[in-house]
Parts: C-alpha cells; sequence; structure tokens
C-alpha cells in the first residue's frame, strides 16, 4: 500500500511538471488589430504669417497659436468635457473660498534643452503678463495683477486671489516659458527677444528651424521630444508651412506638398469634401452671432417686452439662414453656454422657427397690423398706442453679414416689425455697443479661449452700465445665479446654476442667438489616431497629437484583466 501511495505521489508530480512545461512553451497570441508605431512626419497648411512663438503673446495670431499648441504645456490642460485638469501640475489644491490655488509641479518635466521644470518659471511666465509693458490683451493684464504669485518652493507655487473666483483654474493653461533663458527680460523687451528664433518649450514637440525661402519664413519644422513626460508621440516630425490664403493651401495639397489644411472655408469646401483621400473634421466654434437688443434706450421701451424679444427670436428660420448664408457652416445657437461644455443645460432645446407663434405673442400683447396693410409693404408694421415697431439694425459691412442682416429684416417684416439696416464698418461695431449707441447689433460674440463660460461679464446685471453687458439684461435671478457660480467650489453646483440660467435666459430673450459658426479642419486619411472633440481654440486641434500616427505594427493580444492606458486628457 506503501508503495502505491508512492507511485501516485511520483505520477501526479510527472503530470504537473508536463503541464508547467507546455504552458511555458504557449506561444503569446498575437493581436489581429494593428498597434500604433513610431515613425513619420505630419505636414500641415496653415493660411496666415507667423509673428513670434510664444504663448504669452500669441492671443491675435492663430497660426502661433497652433505651433505653440506642440511647444509649451501649461499648469493645466482641458479634457473633452472643458474642466481643467494637471498637466505641468502634479497637484492642484483649491481652498474652500478659492481665493488660495496651491500647485506642486509634476518632477519628470524638462524644458526642450533638458532644464527641470520648475517654480521659477511659473513665476516668471505670469510676472510678465502682471507687468504694465505686457503687449498682451489689457484685460488679461489688469486681471493677473490683482493676483499674487508666491514662489514656496523649488516645485510649489501659491496663487493668492484678492476676492473668491472658481474659473481661475482655466487661467493657469498658458504656457509656461523657462526662466532660466528669459530672467530679467521684462515683457516689453520679450517681443523682440532672440529666444523667438530658437524657442524652448515643454510640449510633445522641440523647435528644429524654420524653413525659408528667399529670406523669408515659409515654415516651422518641429521634431518628436522623446523626453516629453507624457505620451511621447508616434510622429518623428512636424512640419508647418505658411500660405496666403485658402486656395493655396488647397493648391500644397493637392501637389502633395501638405497633408493637411488648418482651415477650410466655404471657397475651397467643395473640393475639400470631392477629395477622395482628404477627412474633414467639423466643429462648432467657440464663439456664437447674436443680435444685441438695446434694453436700455428708452425710446425703444417695447424692448422691454418679453413678449417682443421672444417673437423676433421665433421669426428667424435660424436653420435656413445657416443653409443659405453660410452653405451649412453653422449649428442653430440654444442659450449663452457653449452645448458641449459640462456647464451646459443637456435638457434645454433651441428655441423653434415658429412665425405663426411670434405673431400670436405680438397679437396678445396689443401689437396690431394696420387693417388693409399688405405684407411687404412699407405700412405693414404693428402699432399699439401710437408706438411701432420699428427700430435699426446695425451690422459689419460685408458681404456675409449683410446678407444675414436682409434676411433677417425680410423674417421680421413678415410679422410685422420694420428694421432699417446699417451698414458700418466692422471696426465701428465695438464702440457702439460699449457707447451703448445702438438700438440692435449683428455682431459674434467670441466666448473666450477658456472653457469656464463665466457668463457674469456678459450678463450680470451689475455690467449692464458700462460693462460688456451690451444689452442691458438687469434681472436680479440671473444676478443671484452668477453670483453664486462663480464663487462656488463645487462644479457640480455651478453646473446646476448654469442651468437655471440658460433656462431663465432663453425665457427672457435678452438677445437674439442665431449659431454657432463651423470650424472645419481637413488632414489625410493617411494619418490615423485623429480624434477631434468639441474646441475652444482651433489650436486645440492637437490637444491629442501624441496618438497619431502613420504606421502600425502587430503586437501582443491586451490583458483581458488589464484596463488599457488612457491617454492624457
Amino acid at each position: 500500500m506503501r508503495n502505491l501511495r508512492w507511485l501516485v505521489l511520483i505520477a501526479v508530480g510527472g503530470l504537473l511538471l508536463v503541464v508547467g512545461i507546455l504552458l511555458s512553451q504557449t506561444p503569446v497570441l498575437q493581436s489581429n488589430e494593428p498597434l500604433p508605431a513610431s515613425g513619420g512626419a505630419h505636414v500641415e497648411a496653415l493660411i496666415g504669417s507667423p509673428v513670434r512663438l510664444n504663448p504669452i503673446l500669441d492671443f491675435n495670431n492663430q497660426v502661433d497659436e497652433d505651433v505653440d499648441q506642440l511647444l509649451y504645456r501649461g499648469l493645466v490642460r482641458f479634457d473633452d468635457r472643458g474642466q481643467p485638469v494637471p498637466d505641468l501640475a502634479a497637484q492642484l489644491a483649491v481652498s474652500a473660498d478659492t481665493k488660495l490655488v496651491t500647485v506642486t509641479l509634476r518632477d519628470d518635466a524638462f524644458w526642450h534643452d533638458g532644464e527641470p521644470v520648475q517654480a521659477a518659471d511659473v513665476v516668471y511666465t505670469f510676472a510678465k503678463i502682471q507687468e504694465e509693458g505686457y503687449p498682451g490683451p489689457a484685460d488679461l493684464q489688469a486681471f493677473w495683477s490683482e493676483i499674487n504669485v508666491v514662489l514656496l518652493d523649488e516645485r510649489t507655487v501659491q496663487f493668492q486671489l484678492p476676492e473668491p473666483f472658481a474659473p481661475f483654474l482655466d487661467f493657469l493653461s498658458v504656457g509656461l516659458l523657462p526662466d532660466h533663458l528669459l530672467r530679467g527680460v521684462s515683457a516689453a523687451d520679450l517681443p523682440d527677444h532672440p529666444f523667438h528664433l530658437e524657442p524652448v518649450g515643454t510640449g510633445p514637440f522641440r523647435f528644429d528651424r524654420y524653413l525659408t525661402e528667399d529670406g523669408q519664413i515659409v515654415g516651422v519644422s518641429l521634431l518628436k521630444n522623446d523626453d516629453f513626460y507624457g505620451q511621447v508621440p508616434y510622429l518623428d516630425r512636424v512640419e508647418f508651412h505658411y500660405f496666403e490664403d485658402q486656395a493655396s493651401a488647397l493648391a500644397a495639397y493637392q501637389s502633395g506638398e501638405v497633408g493637411a489644411i488648418g482651415s477650410v472655408g466655404p471657397s475651397i469646401l467643395p473640393e475639400v469634401l470631392a477629395a477622395p483621400n482628404l477627412n474633414l473634421h467639423s466643429m462648432r466654434q467657440a464663439e456664437v452671432k447674436l443680435i444685441y437688443l438695446n434694453l436700455a434706450n428708452s425710446e425703444l421701451a417695447f424692448l422691454a417686452e418679453k413678449d417682443v424679444r421672444q417673437s423676433l427670436t421665433y421669426a428667424i428660420n435660424r436653420q435656413a439662414l445657416i443653409d443659405l448664408q453660410l452653405g451649412g457652416q453653422g449649428i442653430v445657437a440654444t442659450g449663452p453656454i457653449l452645448p458641449g461644455t459640462w456647464a451646459f443645460a443637456e435638457g434645454l432645446e433651441p428655441v423653434p422657427y415658429d412665425p405663426i407663434g411670434a405673431g400670436h405673442l405680438l397679437d396678445q400683447a396689443g401689437w396690431e397690423i394696420p387693417v388693409g396693410a399688405n405684407p411687404g409693404a412699407e405700412e405693414y408694421v404693428r402699432t399699439n398706442n401710437e408706438s411701432q415697431l420699428r427700430f435699426s439694425l446695425l451690422h459689419g459691412d460685408t458681404p456675409t453679414d449683410s446678407a444675414i442682416a436682409e434676411r433677417v429684416q425680410s423674417y421680421w417684416a413678415a410679422i410685422g416689425i420694420q428694421v432699417e439696416l446699417e451698414p458700418v464698418a466692422p471696426n465701428e461695431l465695438q464702440e457702439a455697443l460699449e457707447e451703448r449707441e445702438f438700438e440692435a447689433v449683428l455682431t459674434d460674440l467670441v466666448l473666450s479661449r477658456w472653457p469656464d463660460p463665466d457668463p457674469y461679464p456678459m450678463w450680470h446685471d451689475s455690467q449692464a452700465e458700462s460693462g460688456q453687458n451690451y444689452a442691458s439684461f438687469e434681472d436680479r435671478n440671473t444676478g443671484i445665479w452668477l453670483e453664486r457660480a462663480r464663487v462656488s467650489p463645487d462644479q457640480a453646483r455651478r453646473a446646476e446654476l448654469y442651468a437655471s440660467f440658460q433656462y431663465r435666459f432663453q425665457d427672457q430673450a435678452p438677445v437674439v442667438l442665431l449659431f454657432h459658426p463651423v470650424y472645419n479642419y481637413a488632414i489625410s486619411a493617411d494619418m490615423l489616431g485623429v480624434s477631434i472633440g468639441p474646441l475652444y481654440d482651433p489650436s486645440a486641434r492637437f490637444v491629442n497629437i501624441e496618438l497619431w500616427h502613420l504606421r502600425t505594427r502587430r503586437g501582443p493580444a491586451p490583458d483581458p484583466s488589464e484596463a488599457p492606458p488612457s491617454p492624457a486628457p
């Protein structure tokens, strides 16, 4: 019996040994899905001319912003819902009252010349924006001038705000500048500094050289940053070539010089759509075409009537406006906050086109069409106690805005509202708004390069007389919600407050919202991994360029027990 037990044990041991050997020789399963591989170059046409590659000086030049997106990084970036997430920052600590923000830098970030990123770089960058000689946006300089930037140690900086301000983290997305290369250079002297001949950043690509022809800069070459702290790009190189107009950019694509076109407008859109190997990405731009109504104009007391204001929007077929005047390149505006962002009220629907309903609203408010008046005639205008629904509409003297204004005029005339069009030079519109010297103005409201909506400056009642609340919209419910949302550290609570604001705004109709213009980007179908979400600036199309690739390889099948790595937002 004892011998039998030993024989059984020996047999079991041998079996386990054989199984172990077999398992150790099991071949690694190969994935059927191709995986990204390194190599190749992305060459893109940009429309415009370079000025300087500097993240605190590029606000008014889109082609510089596009290149800087790859060269520089800020303390935070934005995810696909527009929420700030750490980038060069390892940690972000916000006090309960949002007045103190402490930033700890990550320890694996280096400048392209090999120097570590330090707190001194943060202090230098924002100190330049604070200086009175800063040649960038005046409102940005004024904002930063009230903030104390305190260096706590080599890796820690604290921002001390004069009052609670929940959207502050968005302002930390500005690309940093290297203190060790620019120390002592003032903001006024920065634009002409030789740093811009060979800029040094922290982004996924580093500066290689400018491309020149006949002594003129015609492009810029960037190389992969192998020491990047995030996902190292698959592409070895990125080149941008500059062109005077979109037709030239399209010709460069057709000749094989470039593989992408940075901006596709109506003039070349049909040819781009017809190109068999060119993918078109269309995104809503961070601006809205709208008509401001001067609610404070005592001579137009009817604009203080909500029914009149609502009828102005109901009467306009905004989708037809987009289709006929923009070739379909627009999205009907729903409210004052951009759709696709964390602050947008998802249940809010656009105001429908309803000219009959618009007429009923005016009827109920006592605005009547004279008996016997025929549509299209000058006398076809609603009256109420000798007041007539007549006013003027300022608009930019451009082909597109003139065509939009004429069509709006016809929509309003159809329900008995007569409007006189006043074309002016586009630069005169802003002056009319700031001086409140208008009855109605067709213009564009740019909703910032930062995703946090912060509608306070545009719609709070305290800004009605001299701020950016050009409509002079005064509503205490709106004011309270915007005040609370601006100081709350709880983003979920802020989203609730902004949702209430959006519903109230649509009901009160202080302006006539028309549409969001569309931004089009064309890139060769050979480029894989391109994923472009909602944009807050066209340069944000490169937010995940580290994942773009031209080459593929076969690799091991993924382990089902392990979640795939997520790219940095």
